[in-house]
């Protein structure tokens, strides 16, 4: 089965009530998907009032992908305010504890920085991140080249297979060693996830973009050609895996929940179980 959402519900306006508040975002946010990735976590391990809060505003079929904290994959700059690592993962986890409970973790999204190249050092990082979150299901985003070079792009995926973690497969600018290739490969029976960055070259890069690189990156709308072109991308993860968790990032420009929409109607899925849409009889 094929679940689409997108990257966050702060932000998406086609998805809102014209008579909500903002509190009410996610809730409106739960009616048109049936998954969403969860961001705040990448920039704070969440407190448990947050997590039961967002599980107490979904359905109980709703499921977050949640991205794993900056000091676990790299992106910290300086030092992580915990005492050691092991207390950051124990940090995290424990964080996750009502998203178990509730059965609406789908996965926890480890993004390595463009900078994570493949050496050893850095295969024994995920086993160790692995070991660390044991039980929990991980997806592995790789951001370098080198993953998927025609020395190391086999091993790549024979290691994620042995090691029962989950690609996250991408769609994204094909901007040089900072960016990877779409390798539509399954390495996990029961989930793959599915990313769409958008195809903006020119703004994947800082060149240029220097102070708003974050705004620009992602500014992409795909066409509905394009879309197409990907159906059948997304139907081979979907024979390969028992779920695929498709998640649409190109948000800058407001264009992720239109092509996302567009994408199930591609696909001709109809979600069940999702939170019901307020009426407007007036």
């Amino acid at each position: 089965m094929i679940y689409i959402g997108l990257t966050g519900w702060g932000d998406h306006p086609d998805v809102y009530d014209e008579h909500s508040s903002k509190q009410d975002k996610l809730k409106d946010y739960a009616g048109h998907f049936p998954i969403v990735e969860l961001d705040a976590s990448f920039y704070a391990v969440q407190p448990e009032r947050n997590m039961k809060k967002w599980v107490a505003e979904t359905p109980s079929s709703f499921k977050f992908i949640v991205k794993a904290y900056q000091g676990m994959t790299g992106h910290q700059r300086g030092d992580i305010p915990f005492d050691s690592k092991e207390e950051m993962f124990k940090a995290f986890r424990l964080s996750l504890t009502s998203f178990i409970e509730a059965d609406k973790l789908g996965v926890v999204l480890l993004q390595f920085p463009p900078w994570f190249d493949c050496q050893k050092q850095n295969v024994d990082y995920i086993r160790y991140c692995k070991k660390q979150l044991e039980g929990l299901p991980l997806a592995i985003e790789f951001r370098n080249q080198t993953w998927y070079s025609d020395e190391f792009r086999d091993g790549t995926l024979q290691f994620l297979k042995d090691e029962e973690l989950i690609h996250s497969v991408c769609d994204e600018p094909q901007a040089g060693e900072g960016s990877i290739p779409l390798i539509a490969e399954s390495t996990h029976k029961g989930i793959t996830v599915f990313r769409f960055h958008g195809r903006n070259v020119a703004g994947w890069t800082k060149k240029g973009n220097e102070n708003s690189w974050r705004e620009v990156r992602y500014l992409y709308d795909y066409t509905d050609a394009e879309l197409k072109d990907l159906v059948p991308v997304l139907q081979k993860l979907d024979r390969s895996s028992d779920k695929v968790y498709v998640l649409f990032n190109n948000n800058s420009g407001g264009h992720a929940a239109g092509n996302a929409k567009t994408m199930i109607d591609l696909l001709g899925l109809d979600y069940g179980g999702l939170a019901p849409r307020q009426l407007d009889l007036f």
